[in-house]
């Protein structure tokens, strides 16, 4: 922390004529409008806000200090002279945040190795500076009421004075905070900015961390989890530990713990050892017998799906349909119809002429939403800061797009052109949560595959239904699915759950990318399609994408633990699997995975209730079932996959490499966006 006296820096913003109001309201009061000067400076890989009175003349020792030490505490204290004099009507009026510097005064707490200084000026008592990483919230003045003005809130509830803009506004002030910090409005009051506000940081788009100071770097990462996770991190592991290190020889053996610890909290309330946690069953060494041997089956071809479809277009024997699906997916041809129906945008019993009607009225309700931000002049926009964020981090997010296809090659690449505007009409579709990083890496192959925008659209909504809580503020979803993982993990092989725990990887923060957005960036683009039409039957049981993650761990356990690998390493190894996973090796593993876990016998409550399978339906050591009556007793559908009727492949056998590239026409008037 810098010390209490004149802090040396880089200046980032200076403001002269802010003022205190120290006793507003107050007649014939000379010292009522105190004048200072505001900086924020960066010293030290930390960013300090410091007001202090234009008095030159004022004792540095005297001034308040905000810190983390006990020795610069400040409390709050009604001063008792005024404690009497003030009435509620007062606090009730708009200019209550003005009252609030009359109604207190600061108190320093005693030092901790003597008393503290006493004030030698009057004024000097409302000096204050603090670090940034104390700021919890900012509320800023009512528009139309004279002097912008803004009150700093710290993390410990200290309020301190309401700063008054007498020369300008607190716009540039604002600016440059949010160079190191998000602020976003808080729902219960638009005047109030919210320090490291997730849902504004979850939309950050995607930076290279290489390129940020230490200070910015750490910040990002321990603000923004979603952005640091979505970057590679073979290329920031070592960066970081160089950062948090820095010159000092001494502290090149810090511990990985450290950079552990302060990963996890980038994740307020994930705790991923549940035996310490009450409420979670304590999971032992449990025998879960032999594996089978699973193979794949070749893709559903044209003529299959044609096969099961009646005269009026209604799609038979559903269930057996999305077991051909889950054990060998589908032919590229007809991935176009059948997503339609994996994905809930059409009913699997509806008719042909259902479906028609379905898309008409689809059609005219995407079409009314798209116009309402088409139809947004440029100063409405300016006026609208939540959509002219949407936009700005969407046209971002859509220049990265991976152009791996024809598709979405070239700068004004109708593909491109559409992701787009599907992305902003989704904004209109969902306006609370509006656009969120990663979205965009959802709807690619969605749209490469429909190659319509209607169609691509509303499929989309519908997988967003599937993952919005990936994307919601509190992160609950991503909490819970990592909890979940852990819990699978550790039955499955407890022994290499003990290791990620000794090197601080115990929390298996390396997969957050994976389930953030279903392994899109770990698998090639044709690949992606493959995985997603398998898990979208949700089959062969519930959370079978946890299963995934399980079966690729599992074959990279041997080479990290034979190689010692720590923290940093493991991060980086993880995170260098990036399209070398095969995915037809990972679903053949995750399948046998989720049968070996039904046949036990053993299987605990926690496991049950994640893979959705119920305590009648898992036989019980006291039990009388046989083992194969057990596994048809199960809500999974495994044993009907084992069909003498399905042909099946070995899994290196059953690859569909090469897919026709689909050519975008400009005679194609679906690919023109309207």
């Amino acid at each position: 922390m810098a010390a209490a006296g004149v802090v040396s820096g880089k200046i980032i913003y200076e403001q002269e004529g802010v003022y205190i109001h120290s006793s507003f309201g107050k007649a014939n009061d000379q010292d009522s409008l105190i004048s200072g000067t505001l900086r924020v400076l960066e010293k030290d890989a930390e960013v300090i806000v410091d007001w202090r009175p234009l008095d030159d003349a004022l004792d540095s020792s005297s001034i308040l200090h905000a810190g983390k030490d006990s020795s610069s505490v400040v409390e709050w204290t009604q001063a008792p002279k005024e404690r009497a004099h003030r009435g509620s009507e007062r606090l009730n009026s708009y200019e209550a945040e003005w009252d609030m510097v009359n109604t207190v005064s600061f108190k320093k707490k005693p030092h901790t190795n003597g008393d503290a200084p006493s004030h030698r000026n009057g004024k000097s008592k409302w000096s204050f500076l603090f670090s940034l990483t104390d700021l919890k919230s900012i509320k800023q003045n009512k528009e139309g009421m004279g002097w912008s003005y803004l009150v700093f809130c710290l993390k410990d509830d200290v309020i301190l004075p309401a700063l008054h803009f007498h020369q300008g506004d607190s716009k540039l002030l604002i600016d440059s905070l949010e160079k190191y910090v998000v602020l976003c409005e808080s729902a219960q009051d638009k005047r109030t900015l919210l320090v490291n506000c997730q849902n504004k940081s979850l939309s950050q788009s995607f930076e290279n961390l290489l390129d940020e100071p230490a200070y910015g770097l750490i910040q990002k990462i321990k603000k923004d989890p979603y952005t640091a996770t979505m970057v590679g991190f073979s290329k920031v592991t070592n960066y970081i530990f160089d950062s948090l290190r820095g010159s000092d020889p001494s502290a090149h053996q810090r511990p990985p713990s450290e950079m552990a610890d302060f990963l996890s909290d980038a994740i307020p309330g994930l705790k991923i050892n549940q035996q310490e946690e009450p409420g979670f069953e304590v999971i032992t060494r449990i025998d879960l017998g032999e594996r089978p041997v699973v193979h794949r089956r070749e893709p559903v071809s044209l003529e299959e799906w044609t096969k099961n479809i009646d005269s009026e277009g209604r799609i038979l024997n559903v269930d057996n349909m999305k077991q051909m699906i889950f054990r060998g997916g589908l032919s590229h041809a007809l991935r176009k119809q059948a997503w339609k129906f994996l994905l809930g945008y059409f009913p699997w019993d509806s008719t042909k002429e259902e479906r028609t009607e379905l898309q008409k009225q689809k059609t005219d309700e995407y079409f009314r939403m798209k116009l309402q931000w088409k139809s947004v002049s440029e100063e409405q926009e300016k006026r609208n800061s939540r959509l002219r964020d949407y936009r700005s981090l969407i046209e971002k997010d859509v220049n990265r797009t991976d152009r791996t296809n024809k598709f979405y090659e070239g700068q004004d690449n109708p593909g491109l052109i559409l992701l787009h505007d599907i992305l902003m009409t989704y904004c209109m579709y969902d306006f609370d949560l509006g656009y969120v990083q990663g979205m965009s890496d959802l709807l690619s192959p969605v749209l490469y595959v429909m190659e319509n925008e209607v169609d691509a659209f509303w499929c989309f909504a519908s997988y967003m239904d599937q993952m919005h809580q990936n994307f919601e503020e509190q992160m609950q979803g991503m909490k819970t699915q990592l909890i979940q993982l852990s819990t699978l993990l550790r039955l499955l092989d407890s022994g290499f759950c003990s290791y990620l725990e000794s090197q601080d990887s115990g929390y298996l923060y390396f997969c957050f990318r994976w389930l953030l957005i279903r392994f899109k960036r770990e698998f090639s683009f044709l690949d992606i399609l493959r995985l997603w039409e398998v898990m979208w039957t949700e089959l062969p049981c519930k959370n079978f994408h946890l299963l995934l993650c399980c079966a690729i761990l599992e074959s990279e356990k041997q080479q990290i633990m034979e190689k010692h690998y720590g923290f940093n390493e493991i991060l980086k190894h993880i995170n260098e699997l990036s399209m070398k996973i095969d995915v037809e090796d990972v679903l053949c593993k995750a399948e046998a995975i989720s049968l070996q876990m039904v046949k036990c016998k053993e299987l605990p409550q926690a496991v049950c209730e994640i893979l959705g399978l119920q305590d009648s339906e898992v036989t019980t050591p006291d039990s009388d079932i046989g083992e194969d009556e057990n596994v048809g007793m199960t809500s999974c559908p495994t044993s009907s996959f084992h069909s003498n009727s399905l042909p099946v492949l070995a899994a290196s056998e059953a690859r569909d490499d090469n897919p026709p590239e689909i050519s975008v026409s400009p005679n194609v008037s679906r690919l023109t966006p309207a």
